[in-house]
């Protein structure tokens, strides 16, 4: 390719901005929300995993935006879109998502709920008996637990935490010392529900809930006897939650621990209040938290949606959600007597989480704490529950005297407290617990397990594209595989052996491994496609994932598409690639595809010039992930299995034409619609690998 070519594909026009292409997948999460053929309950849950979408946006995203703003940084994306662009354009869009978000809840969820039994009662609403109740449940619930903290030079504007309910509140006339106060903060209790159920005598249906907000407006007057509450309005403050750890220290525990503590209070990226707040009070608020106009979300409810998700668990209509669902188990593992070493040594184990359970990772790593011939056990934890089985086996493990290693990432985002308290256990237990490499996250996901069978040791090895996190992996859809294939088993050996030693890269046998080969392969992979077409053979590449942005591989597509290469991207997330452009990637078709499930699948399938590679992967081509982490990319060599992963994990993606939306050159989603036959990836999947019961 000559240099123009090249100077050509790096063209601003041919990419998307990333942090748009994020809100353009949280619109289409609030899409679910508006969808009348998804259960009602589930619409709402939607709408509140919206909400919880955007918060971690501002956390995460914006407030990087920002910090690029506040140093006048001029750096660009492939793009060419400047921090500064890139923040007007995010204001302007995520200010009318928010407004349909509320409307979509006002106008459409809440009358229907109504209707079948669940209300939420407004001031207005309220008849005596339930203004009993409520004052009674204010006094008894409240009252104790609520601290009114009034404005003047002795009580400064105090430090709010993230994401906290509050109550800014305009008073009249002077106190017991005779301080004149105009303003007072009051903080929401955290340990409270958001959302109140009346008692049955009380309630007017069979669901009857009214917001904690509301009863705190309708008796905040009551914290300052003597004055007047003149108004009441409700606000919450976003804040920068990304952590900044410096590589170059001593004790990387000890410098997150004491981070998380002023990730609470930190830097403020976004205030949002009630529609009915004056002007004058939101204007002082921005003031308080040194915000401008821009940051200020005016919103016609609560002002955090995520709350109204315990609704969808608490309330038992099993009509308005997801049919029941019973997971599957591979064919194999049907067995009375699961020796899980005898099984694996007959050959490799495929599961497609969640559609069949993640127990048999579970009962080997069960199985191996136990067994006197298992001499060590080694595992990545990223993101996992405190308190899970997986975490109790390497305790026993390590209890029996095995040799048992835990490579924690402290860094996984929101994860962090969770995974030191994890850390400081398994430590107490004996585990040697070690941190990953300094400036590089560990989110690649392996276990490995020794045994001494007779005269030789052999491996066991279980890699997947998902976390070993017990209560996701009946959410997010996964691929894992159990397997004791001696070449695995010396990849994953080495792997471990970067992660908790020193030395230089080992080149491995069979898998790709970020940040050393896993780009590079990827690219030499897709351009050998593009060779393949230009020679006049078959090109042709389909690959799912979660986020597509890093331009070295685009630029490889691009080149492969105008080779010839038919290609399918199955995208949920970020796509910086625009497809269908004319002489550039016209040969490209991008999808998302949403549903009952997370979509978390890395997969890559290469036609391979008629010898087809499917691969799994812990990593999306992202920047972050093939340059900045420790990521493992497997093949999945048995023939059989390989076809299960393309046709579960790819071809019925491609098929699905009610939960899927086209990418178009212009980045905007289209729901697919078909007069065909209706198809659902995750529903196949669900009659095809476990038991879905009828409505």
């Amino acid at each position: 390719m000559s240099e123009s070519d090249i100077k050509m594909l790096e063209n601003k026009k041919y990419y998307l901005n990333r942090d748009l292409s994020m809100l353009e997948f949280n619109r289409r999460v609030f899409e679910m929300a508006c969808d009348s053929t998804v259960p009602l309950l589930e619409r709402l849950r939607f709408l509140c995993i919206c909400t919880s979408n955007l918060d971690e946006f501002f956390e995460v995203r914006v407030a990087i935006q920002k910090q690029r703003v506040a140093v006048g940084s001029l750096r660009v994306g492939a793009d060419g879109m400047t921090a500064s662009e890139t923040l007007q354009c995010i204001h302007k869009q995520v200010r009318a998502l928010v407004a349909q978000q509320y409307e979509v809840l006002n106008n459409d969820l809440i009358p229907a709920m109504r209707d079948e039994g669940i209300s939420f009662l407004h001031r207005a609403e309220w008849n005596e008996t339930q203004q009993d109740w409520i004052r009674k449940f204010f006094k008894r619930e409240l009252l104790p637990v609520l601290t009114p903290i009034g404005l003047d030079p002795a009580h400064p504007f105090p430090r709010l935490l993230n994401k906290i309910l509050n109550f800014m509140v305009e008073l009249d006339g002077k106190d017991a010392f005779g301080r004149e106060s105009h303003y007072a903060i009051v903080q929401a209790p955290r340990s409270l529900s958001r959302m109140i159920r009346l008692p049955e005598g009380v309630a007017t249906s069979e669901h009857c809930y009214v917001f904690l907000s509301s009863i705190i407006h309708a008796h905040v007057g009551e914290l300052f006897p003597g004055m007047t509450a003149k108004v009441c309005h409700q606000f919450r403050i976003t804040r920068n939650s990304e952590l900044d750890v410096d590589d170059e220290l001593d004790d990387l525990k000890e410098a997150i621990a004491g981070e998380l503590l002023e990730r609470r209070y930190s830097q403020a990226v976004r205030l949002e209040v009630s529609t009915r707040c004056p002007a004058e009070l939101s204007d002082f608020l921005l003031n308080q938290f040194g915000l401008a106009h821009e940051d200020l979300y005016q919103v016609d409810g609560p002002v955090n949606l995520y709350r109204m998700a315990r609704i969808c668990d608490e309330v038992e209509r099993p009509d308005l959600k997801f049919p029941v669902f019973k997971q599957g188990i591979p064919e194999r593992l049907k067995v009375e007597d699961r020796d899980m070493f005898r099984i694996i040594r007959q050959g490799d184990v495929l599961m497609h989480h969640p559609f069949q359970r993640f127990d048999p990772v579970v009962e080997m790593l069960k199985q191996a704490a136990v067994d006197h011939n298992v001499l060590a056990i080694k595992q990545t934890l990223y993101r996992v529950v405190p308190e899970s089985p997986i975490v109790d086996a390497l305790v026993r493990a390590a209890r029996a005297n095995k040799e048992v290693v835990a490579v924690i990432e402290l860094r996984a985002r929101f994860n962090e407290e969770d995974n030191i308290g994890l850390a400081n256990r398994l430590s107490a237990a004996g585990v040697q617990v070690v941190y990953g490499v300094v400036g590089y996250k560990t989110h690649c996901k392996m276990m490995l397990i020794v045994r001494r069978e007779g005269r030789k040791m052999r491996r066991y090895v279980h890699l997947g594209t998902g976390n070993y996190h017990t209560i996701t992996t009946r959410f997010y859809t996964d691929f894992g595989m159990l397997s004791c294939d001696e070449d695995l088993g010396e990849d994953v050996h080495r792997v471990f052996q970067q992660l908790t030693g020193m030395g230089k890269v080992s080149k491995l046998k069979s898998m790709l491994q970020a940040p050393f080969s896993l780009h590079s392969g990827l690219i030499e992979r897709i351009n050998l496609e593009a060779a393949n077409a230009q020679a006049g053979s078959r090109g042709r590449i389909i690959a799912k994932m979660n986020g597509l942005e890093e331009p070295e591989i685009i630029r490889a597509l691009y080149r492969a598409s105008q080779a010839g290469v038919k290609i399918d991207l199955v995208v949920r997330g970020i796509c910086c690639l625009r497809p269908g452009i004319k002489g550039v990637s016209d040969n490209i078709r991008v999808r998302s595809v949403l549903g009952r499930f997370l979509e978390h699948t890395r997969v890559f399938y290469f036609y391979n010039g008629g010898e087809p590679e499917v691969l799994c992967a812990s990593a999306d081509w992202m920047n972050r992930n093939l340059l900045r982490r420790v990521e493992t990319c497997f093949p999945v060599r048995d023939k059989k299995l390989a076809n299960q992963v393309l046709k579960q994990g790819l071809h019925l993606y491609l098929s699905d034409n009610t939960g899927a939306w086209r990418l178009s050159k212009d980045g905007q989603y289209h729901r697919i619609r078909s007069n065909s036959k209706p198809r659902n990836a995750q529903y196949e999947l669900m009659n095809m690998l476990g038991t879905l019961l009828p409505e």
